[in-house]
C-alpha cells in the first residue's frame, strides 16, 4: 500500500509539472512571437521615418539640381555649387556619376572603389534605392538613400544622402528593453498562475484519490466532496454514485443470500422432519405414510427447482450460457404452456385465457429458454393473483416483432418498485416474492434473443408484461 502511495504521489506531482510546464510553454512561445513582432513593428517604424525624411530631402536636392543647375556638368557642379546638395539635410551627402565613382563626399572619406551597390543600381534606372549596411568608417549600421540627378530628363549621376543609425538604434533597443521587462514580468505572473490553476485542479483529484483509495479499502460510506461543477466534479458524482450501487447491490446480495437460505432451510427442514419420523417406525398408519412421501417428493422437486435456478443465474452471470437456436413455429409453444399451466389454473381457480394470432411466422429461438421464460412469468402471474382471478395470455405479430403479452388482475406492483424487478438479487415487497433471481434471468433470456422484456403494473389493479421477440 505504502508503494502504491509513493507511486501515486510520484504521478500527483508529474501532472503538476506537466500542467505547468505545458501553460508556461503556451505563455513562452504566445509573449516570444508577440515581442518579436512588435520590436520587429516599432523597427519598422522607425526606420520607415528615417527613410520618409531622407526620401522628401533626396527629393527635393534632386529637383533643385535639375530646375536651376543642369546647364553644367556635374563635375562643375561639385566644384562650384557643392553646397546645394547638402544645404536641405544633416546626413552625410555623396555625389556619384554614372560608372559608381563619387565625386564628392560632404564628410570627406576616400573611397577607392566605385560603387556598385543595389541602391545606386536602383538610382541608375530612375528609381529610389535604398540600403542599409554597417560602412568601413562606423561602427553602426547605416542608411542609404539614392536617387538620380538629371539634366534635360536624362541621368548623368546619383545623389546619395547616408545618415548614421546609431540613435534610430538606441531609441529601439530602449523601447525593446522596456517590452522585454514587460514579457519579462507577463511570464512571471504567468507562472504564479498556473502554479494556482494545476493545484486547483490537482487538489481535487488527490481529494478524488484519497476517496478512491478508501473506498478500495472497503470504506464505501466515504463520500468525495464536489468542489467544482466540471469534469472532475461529474466523476466525483459518479464515484459516489458507484459506492451507492455498490452498497445497494451488497444489501441486495445479503438479502438474497439470506432469502435463499430461508426457501433453501424450509424444504429441508420438512425433508429432515418426515424422513427422521418415518425412520423411527412410529408411523404404522398407510395413510400417513404415503402422505410423509408425497411431501418429502415435493419439497425435494421445490429444492431441486431452486438450485437449478440458481445454477442458471450463475452461468447467466458469468456469460456461460449459450443458446440453441432453431426454427420452430412459435404455435408450438403456446400450445404446450396451455397445456402446462391450465391444470395449475384450474387447481388455484384462476381463469386462463390463451389466445393467438393464426399462421403466426416462424420465428429462430431456443425453444427451451423460451418455455422458461413464458413459465416462469406466468407463474408469478398466478402467484400474485388471487381465487377467482384472470389470467391472459395472448400472443400476436406487429411488424417485424412477435409480441407475447400476459396479464393478471392480481395485486400489481408499486410504482417504485417496478423498474428494480428485473434487478439482480431484487426480492419484491410482497410476502409471495421469492429469491429475486427469476425475472432477472427472463430477462437476460430475452436479451439474449434481441428482444425486450417490459413490465407495466399499478398496484391493486394488475401486472402485464410483454415479451417483444424479433422474427429475424
Amino acid at each position: 500500500m505504502t508503494w502504491m502511495n509513493n507511486n501515486k504521489s510520484k504521478k500527483k506531482v508529474s501532472i503538476k509539472k506537466r500542467l505547468v510546464s505545458h501553460f508556461m510553454l503556451v505563455v513562452l512561445i504566445s509573449v516570444l512571437i508577440f515581442e518579436i513582432l512588435l520590436i520587429g513593428f516599432i523597427k519598422q517604424y522607425y526606420y520607415s521615418n528615417v527613410e520618409e525624411i531622407l526620401t522628401n530631402q533626396i527629393k527635393i536636392a534632386s529637383d533643385f539640381y535639375e530646375r536651376y543647375f543642369s546647364n553644367t556638368s556635374l563635375e562643375e557642379n561639385v566644384l562650384d555649387n557643392v553646397d546645394v546638395f547638402w544645404k536641405q539635410t544633416n546626413a552625410q551627402v555623396q555625389i556619384v556619376d554614372e560608372s559608381g565613382k563619387i565625386l564628392m563626399d560632404s564628410i570627406g572619406v576616400s573611397h577607392d572603389e566605385n560603387i556598385q551597390t543595389q541602391d545606386f543600381k536602383d538610382a541608375l534606372t530612375g528609381k529610389k534605392g535604398k540600403l542599409v549596411e554597417r560602412v568601413k568608417y562606423d561602427d553602426v549600421n547605416t542608411m542609404a538613400i539614392s536617387y538620380p540627378l538629371r539634366n534635360e530628363g536624362e541621368i548623368i549621376g546619383v545623389l546619395r544622402f547616408i545618415t548614421s543609425l546609431r540613435a534610430v538604434n538606441s531609441v529601439i533597443r530602449n523601447i525593446s528593453l522596456i517590452f522585454i521587462s514587460i514579457g519579462i514580468l507577463v511570464i512571471c505572473i504567468a507562472a504564479m498562475v498556473s502554479i494556482f490553476l494545476s493545484n486547483s485542479i490537482i487538489g481535487p483529484i488527490k481529494e478524488l484519490t484519497h476517496v478512491a483509495e478508501e473506498m478500495a479499502d472497503g470504506n464505501l460510506k466515504i463520500r468525495s466532496k464536489k468542489i467544482f461543477n466540471d469534469e472532475i466534479g461529474k466523476l466525483s458524482d459518479t464515484l459516489n454514485y458507484m459506492a451507492d450501487e455498490i452498497l445497494k447491490k451488497d444489501q441486495l446480495k445479503n438479502d438474497f443470500i439470506s432469502s435463499v437460505s430461508h426457501e433453501i432451510r424450509t424444504p429441508l427442514t420438512s425433508i429432515k422432519g418426515w424422513a427422521v419420523l418415518l425412520s423411527t417406525g412410529v408411523v404404522k398408519e398407510k395413510e400417513m405414510i404415503t402422505e410423509g412421501l408425497e411431501i418429502i417428493e415435493k419439497e425435494t422437486e421445490r429444492l431441486t427447482s431452486m438450485v437449478e435456478e440458481l445454477l442458471d443465474f450463475s452461468k447467466f452471470v458469468s456469460g456461460k450460457i449459450k443458446l440453441n437456436k432453431e426454427e420452430i413455429n412459435i404455435i408450438e409453444i403456446i400450445k404446450y404452456i396451455q397445456n402446462h399451466m391450465s391444470s395449475r389454473a384450474y387447481g388455484e381457480n384462476i381463469e386462463f385465457v390463451v389466445t393467438y394470432e393464426e399462421n403466426l411466422p416462424i420465428i429462430h429461438i431456443d425453444t427451451n429458454r423460451m418455455k422458461q421464460v413464458l413459465i416462469n412469468v406466468l407463474d408469478n402471474a398466478f402467484k400474485f393473483t388471487s381465487e377467482n382471478g384472470k389470467v391472459i395470455f395472448n400472443t400476436k405479430k406487429e411488424e417485424n416483432y412477435i409480441i407475447m403479452s400476459i396479464e393478471d388482475n392480481g395485486c400489481g406492483v408499486s410504482e417504485e418498485e417496478l423498474p428494480r424487478l428485473t434487478e439482480k438479487f431484487y426480492k419484491g415487497k410482497n410476502s409471495k416474492s421469492q429469491n429475486g433471481i427469476g425475472l432477472s434471468i427472463c430477462d437476460e433470456i430475452v436479451t439474449m434473443h434481441n428482444g425486450v422484456l417490459k413490465i407495466e403494473s399499478m398496484l391493486n389493479v394488475g401486472t402485464k408484461v410483454y415479451i417483444k421477440i424479433p422474427i429475424k
